[in-house]
């Protein structure tokens, strides 16, 4: 990999090929040079797999008021109504960028600016633009396909950043240099080598941290890499209890994390008991269409008193024309399991799917440590507040995407000292790798049972002295032994996995995702929950 030496050409790191970080890279490449990083293939992102879409205010009959209210609703009391109001301002635009860079969103000529909207739990008008029930993946194909053709942006797939290089690591202290982001050290998973890569910005756009639980509909890259990392170099991090169970993950032992999109609700499907009974009704007014927590902890709540390992979704009222129609990866990846969605309910349980909380941002991407920006799920901006509103999540990867990459623009660096190589002078191969093996099955197991929709107290405290314990394990490892992308991957979900279990213990109340046993009730005000680094520089 070639590297620059002086400040003026020195590139901007971007650490996750997902909509946000492309956003970013796509935005800064017209005059800058651009890195950016993907630990395993480049098109393997939890956009790629995100099938409702994204929400676009662009219906006359709907307007920025009334999804600023929907967001606020869904988010229990603990969204940033200003930072909403500014993401719904510009979802306008949001879609009218993605059109422009080539997107295929479903189309209608009836339809506002020609496209096809759709609605989702939560939302009072139909404002989401998808492309068909694939539309993360039609996305992420289209901006990908651009960076790859361009000529100011390099991609370098199946590298993993280390860790963040700050004053900390700088070789000549004495010199004063500014508290702030030098740049990142990464592992060449091919090679095995460990690369020193200065920059003049670095970008953390590394999605969530649905791996740290058993079951998610997560991909294989949301282990919390960006949110770890930002946290061992000092920045903050808000609203971690905040863990979005999808309701609707496929139950099949074939296929643990396929998602079952709320968009399919949103067109009318029910969720019912084995025996048939629709249960929603029950649970909430708004039934199938109320928001994902609501819909989630009824689910669970159906399970545990019936003792079932899953319930159904039925959509065969909907007919098998509409199904093929507008649902079309759900029915063949169905089909291909041997489940005609057109005449069988689809069995679902609920899955961790979206982390609410994050690295604390402003609207521009800035995080505590000069030099280094934040994107998309690894942040909390004050957007999701205790609950994310279906398809604000790809909404947020573009208007603070285009945002941060303009203030990158307007603050160029130009003053980088001598950053030191990274030092692998007193480790060794590792001599059995089934304990890191073991140690990620166990973490996950414990999250899921101790952690997850339902809390208490006494499950909370127990998972943190194991979490606490695994972290020791780990980290002589890591001490000792020479980095794989494993063993990375597991350091940040024990990181993460703690941050999450000590802001939940910090919520003495329940509110929208983060539901505890020992303290039912809501307070009348709340507050995030922000968690401050004790190493800050």
């Amino acid at each position: 990999m070639s590297k620059t030496s002086t400040s003026d050409s020195l590139p901007v790191v971007i650490i996750g090929a997902g909509l946000a970080g492309l956003t970013v890279a796509l935005e800064l490449a017209k005059n800058r040079q651009v890195i950016i990083m993907a630990k395993r293939g480049l098109s393997e992102s939890a956009t790629a797999w995100a099938q409702g879409g994204i929400v676009g205010v662009i219906d006359q009959q709907d307007s920025v008021d009334a999804h600023v209210r929907d967001t606020v609703e869904a988010g229990a009391g603990l969204v940033v109504e200003s930072t909403a109001r500014y993401i719904a301002e510009r979802s306008a635009d949001a879609i009218d960028w993605l059109v422009d860079q080539g997107v295929p969103f479903t189309t209608d000529p009836a339809g506002p600016k020609g496209l096809h909207l759709t609605r989702e739990g939560g939302h009072s008008h139909r404002r989401i633009a998808h492309a068909a029930d694939a539309t993360g993946k039609a996305i992420h194909e289209v901006l990908l396909d651009q960076a790859k053709a361009h000529p100011n942006i390099q991609l370098l797939e199946r590298w993993m950043a280390l860790d963040l290089i700050t004053n900390h690591h700088l070789k000549n202290k004495k010199n004063k240099h500014p508290n702030r982001c030098y740049g990142v050290y990464a592992l060449d998973i091919a090679t095995g080598k460990i690369e020193t890569i200065p920059a003049s910005a670095v970008v953390l756009a590394t999605g969530g941290v649905g791996k740290v639980y058993r079951y998610t509909s997560n991909p294989e890259t949301a282990t919390g890499d960006g949110i770890a990392m930002a946290w061992r170099a000092g920045c903050r991090v808000g609203n971690m209890e905040f863990v979005q169970f999808h309701p609707t993950c496929l139950y099949h032992p074939q296929d643990r994390t396929f998602l079952i999109t709320e968009a399919l609700r949103g067109e009318g499907a029910q969720l019912k008991l084995p025996d048939g009974t629709r249960f929603m009704t029950a649970h909430d007014e708004r039934a199938e269409l109320a928001p994902r927590d609501i819909v989630a902890r009824a689910i669970d709540f159906e399970m545990k008193k019936h003792g079932l390992d899953y319930v159904l979704l039925d959509a065969t009222h909907l007919g098998e024309t509409f199904l093929k129609e507008h649902f079309p990866t759900i029915y063949a990846r169905c089909a291909a399991l041997g489940i005609d969605i057109s005449k069988q309910a689809i069995p679902v349980v609920p899955a961790a799917h979206y982390t609410c909380g994050g690295v604390v941002t402003d609207l521009e991407g800035k995080t505590d440590l000069p030099g280094l920006y934040a994107v998309g799920e690894a942040t909390y901006t004050g957007l999701h507040g205790a609950n994310r509103l279906a398809s604000n999540s790809l909404l947020e990867c573009v208007v603070i995407g285009k945002s941060a990459a303009a203030q990158i623009n307007q603050h160029p660096f130009k003053d980088m000292p001598e950053v030191p190589a990274w030092d692998e002078s007193r480790v060794e191969d590792a001599d059995e790798s089934v304990v890191i093996s073991h140690n990620w099955d166990e973490l996950r197991l414990l999250m899921w049972n101790y952690v997850g929709i339902v809390r208490t107290n006494r499950r909370l405290e127990r998972a943190l002295h194991r979490i606490e314990l695994l972290q020791s394990e780990v980290q002589e490892y890591y001490a000792n032994f020479r980095v794989t992308r494993d063993l990375l991957e597991l350091r940040n979900l024990l990181s993460c996995a703690e941050l999450i279990v000590r802001s939940a213990l910090m919520r003495k109340e329940s509110r929208g995702l983060h539901y505890s046993r020992d303290y039912p009730q809501s307070w009348t005000v709340s507050y995030p929950t922000i968690l401050t680094p004790l190493n800050r520089h």
